[in-house]
């Protein structure tokens, strides 16, 4: 499974106001220097994750985003689903009906597949990381 940028950077800026669960709010401005982004860009995936129930805004001067959970609560699928909508087999969506169809619908459904490309993969189930450095490395 491959993430448009949209995904990456929308994990990648749920992964900083992860960092900073607690701390109070982050400011867009801050997320987007931290991760090298648009703030502008920024902007927009954040509506579409405040929309989603992910993350609160506090408006003044001391403002910004927070999570609307706590980070082990939200799920890295959950951010992909709130920003592309949610995933699905292709065949599930609207291809023609039949036995293979049928049974890749009703796997969509079951429990998390090992190494499944797809919202069964145990990854996407994962909760945002929070001991990454900006790098994707451990600290």
């Amino acid at each position: 499974m491959r993430l448009s940028t949209k995904g990456q950077y929308g994990v990648l800026a749920m992964y900083e106001l992860a960092r900073h669960y607690g701390d109070g709010p982050v400011s867009i401005k801050e997320i987007a220097a931290e991760q090298q982004f648009s703030d502008a860009y920024l902007e927009q995936l954040f509506a579409s994750l405040k929309k989603a129930g992910l993350v609160r805004s506090l408006r003044g001067a001391r403002g910004g985003y927070q999570l609307a959970k706590e980070p082990d609560q939200i799920s890295v699928g959950e951010i992909i689903d709130a920003l592309e909508g949610p995933i699905e087999f292709s065949a599930c969506v609207g291809g023609p009906d039949g036995y293979v169809v049928q049974a890749l619908c009703r796997l969509r459904d079951q429990e998390p597949l090992e190494g499944h490309p797809g919202q069964h993969s145990k990854y996407y189930r994962q909760p945002i990381p929070t001991g990454l450095s900006g790098s994707g490395k451990e600290q």
